[in-house]
């Protein structure tokens, strides 16, 4: 049995739990949102996935639904009047990747993985070409999450996600597992509508209503 055969069955044991587990946390979420402000509680958003194939992520809704639509979050004027109350606890807190769970289970994402770039973000899909690093699963973390985040240029990020398509394993996994929890508590590396940016290109996309 290949490790990627394992890999899988972790995953959806693990999901299958986290649902189980979580689900109070889900439903307390849910309440929140919906007494905070109109609309949807789940945000699907166009990514791509292994083999650069497209797929709908979830996350739970941080934005006003009458936030101007396809726009990055950096390009509106004062971006934080269209984020929620809630929705910036969720971001801070990372607690809006949680129905990424979801994904998971279905198979479009892993736990570990490269995270998955906005269907947009040639130049990252690009980058990580020369790593192989869109052969393999996307996840709801990796090894680029624990070592930078949002503040990475994309260069940095392609090649950390090279770096863990070569290490693959479960020790690796483990790791970066670990390390997640780790920078969650501290909130290392997260800057707000920064999904990274090449050092010619500053130009950053986050997710819209």
């Amino acid at each position: 049995m290949t490790y990627m055969t394992i890999k899988r069955i972790i995953d959806i044991i693990l999901s299958l739990f986290g649902l189980l587990i979580l689900s109070p946390l889900f439903l307390l979420l849910i309440i929140a949102i919906k007494i905070d402000s109109k609309g949807p509680v789940l945000f699907k958003q166009k990514r791509i996935g292994i083999h650069k194939r497209y797929f709908h992520i979830l996350k739970f809704r941080t934005m006003r639904i009458d936030t101007p639509k396809d726009t990055p979050t950096h390009l509106l004027k004062n971006p934080d009047q269209w984020i929620t109350k809630v929705g910036r606890f969720l971001r801070k807190t990372s607690l809006d990747e949680l129905p990424q769970i979801i994904n998971i289970l279905k198979g479009d994402m892993s736990i570990i993985g490269p995270r998955p770039a906005l269907w947009n973000q040639s130049d990252l899909i690009e980058e990580r070409d020369k790593y192989h690093a869109n052969d393999v699963p996307v996840g709801l973390t990796g090894w680029a999450q624990i070592n930078g985040r949002d503040e990475l240029p994309i260069e940095v990020k392609a090649k950390l996600d090279g770096d863990y398509v070569q290490r693959i394993g479960f020790a690796m996994d483990a790791k970066c597992f670990f390390g997640t929890i780790i920078s969650i508590f501290k909130s290392d590396g997260v800057v707000e509508g920064g999904t990274g940016a090449t050092s010619s290109n500053k130009e950053k996309a986050r997710e819209t209503i």
